[in-house]
């Protein structure tokens, strides 16, 4: 007998919902796999008698990471006991007692510590004032398009000296993974020609198979969403809370970094780019390629960006509270999506923009997913539709009981936005919604996460 239209899409509903578990089963296994994988490094860069080193890092999208790792391995290469740890691991006792430590540290928007060096900053920088038998170096990484260039790794350096730690050689700073300046980096440390570089995917060429505009008539910048795809049709592998880096083809030497709004199962890379417009009218040059110049069918060199510090990772049974803004909707999106393929419907979205009527951004996709219970809360925020300017750091402060109520059982927060004024108030909400114990504890344990830009 024939199935009927609603029993098939019931099997197809359901054959897409096994084929996404049996994803994140298997990229669950590959995390466990990874972490162990970490560990039994660690225990073997250390060996065992004399002191290890300390190679620290302070990180955002994972970069300053991965070079520490390069470090301390070149460095047990040449049969000297090392220890890898985030900057957030380290306590006043152990940096004491170190005689030595290495910092790789990455500076976060106009200057700020990355959050895998906040508490760092908060318990250690603001606490010890004597370190007189540490020596050191430090690998600071930042972006020069930002006028605090290695701002955090240079207020570091500072901080150590002027408490009586002994420079090995001075600050070195990275520009965007400039290879001259990590050349200069190991060679410093007696490490050149060790033969490691980090590995990096090579761009491929996608497809944008469909571009619309989702805001007509906002006052503010155009925001569109691009869909892409890979020519040849397999799709790589990547999880919600990743990035994707893209090359404009004026500009190829500066990687433009997007945040992914869809899942492997969506068929697709898909993002939200706001065109970006200078002072004398002109828009910027990867924004205006991608949301004018270029046409569907065109060729967008891409790669996929692990994002690890953005990843659900340990907290994808979790309570979710997702904040954002803007774009910002993008990293979040990803999020529910996965959430929604795995039936965790334990939710709660707080997005802003600033006019209901024509910035609600896929509206759509967020009242079905109120409807069918996978957002238990749904909160948004137009600035710009009452009296006096209110954002979503304001509802945080207004809803701080029930804030405390879901951290409390369990919760983690994710934002995404924009990190000047959004990223930088919510912060500050939740720090004062929390209290100073909690929210340490909050970071400690990886349940507060950012992908703010």
């Amino acid at each position: 007998m024939a199935m009927s239209i609603d029993a098939i899409r019931g099997a197809a509903a359901a054959a897409t919902v096994l084929g996404y578990a049996a994803l994140c089963g298997a990229i669950w296994w590959r995390e466990r796999r990874r972490r162990t994988s970490i560990q039994a490094d660690a225990n073997a860069l250390a060996g065992h008698g004399t002191s290890p080193a300390l190679v620290l890092f302070g990180t955002q999208t994972g970069q300053s990471e991965a070079l520490a790792w390069q470090t301390a391995r070149a460095l047990h290469s040449r049969g000297l006991p090392v220890r890898v740890l985030s900057l957030n691991s380290l306590d006043a006792d152990m940096l004491r007692a170190t005689p030595r430590a290495l910092f790789v540290a990455s500076t976060y928007g106009e200057g700020d510590a990355p959050d895998g060096a906040s508490l760092f900053v908060e318990k250690l920088m603001a606490g010890i004032n004597a370190l007189p038998s540490l020596r050191y170096a430090v690998l600071a990484l930042g972006d020069r398009q930002y006028q605090n260039f290695c701002g955090f790794g240079r207020q570091l350096d500072e901080w150590l000296h002027s408490n009586g730690a002994t420079r090995e050689f001075p600050r070195i700073e990275m520009d965007n993974a400039d290879p001259s300046a990590l050349a200069q980096w190991n060679s410093r440390l007696g490490l050149a020609g060790n033969g490691e570089e980090e590995v990096k995917r090579p761009f491929a060429h996608w497809q944008l198979s469909k571009r619309e505009l989702l805001n007509p008539g906002s006052v503010g910048g155009e925001i569109h969403r691009l869909v892409l795809t890979p020519p040849s049709g397999n799709l790589p592998a990547w999880q919600s809370g990743d990035l994707v880096q893209i090359e404009a083809p004026d500009d190829p030497t500066r990687p433009r970094e997007y945040s992914i709004a869809s899942i492997p199962t969506d068929g697709g890379i898909e993002l939200l780019i706001r065109q970006e417009r200078h002072a004398d009218g002109g828009l910027g040059l990867a924004s205006g390629w991608l949301t004018v110049a270029l046409s569907p069918g065109d060729l967008v060199p891409l790669r996929i960006k692990p994002h690890a510090n953005f990843r659900l990772g340990s907290n994808a049974t979790r309570p979710l509270l997702l904040v954002g803004n803007g774009t910002g909707l993008a990293g979040l999106l990803s999020h529910l999506r996965a959430r929604a393929a795995t039936g965790e419907g334990d939710n709660w979205l707080l997005f802003g923009e600033r006019n209901a009527a024509h910035d609600w951004l896929a509206r759509d996709e967020m009242e079905a997913w109120q409807s069918s219970g996978l957002l238990h809360r749904l909160d948004m925020v137009f600035s710009r539709d009452q009296p006096g300017q209110f954002y979503v750091q304001h509802r945080l402060l207004q809803a701080a009981d029930d804030v405390v109520a879901w951290i409390d059982r369990g919760a983690a927060i994710y934002v995404c936005g924009s990190l000047e004024g959004m990223a930088s108030g919510v912060d500050a909400a939740l720090r004062q919604v929390t209290g100073p114990d909690r929210f340490a504890a909050l970071v400690a344990a990886g349940r507060y996460r950012r992908d703010v830009y």
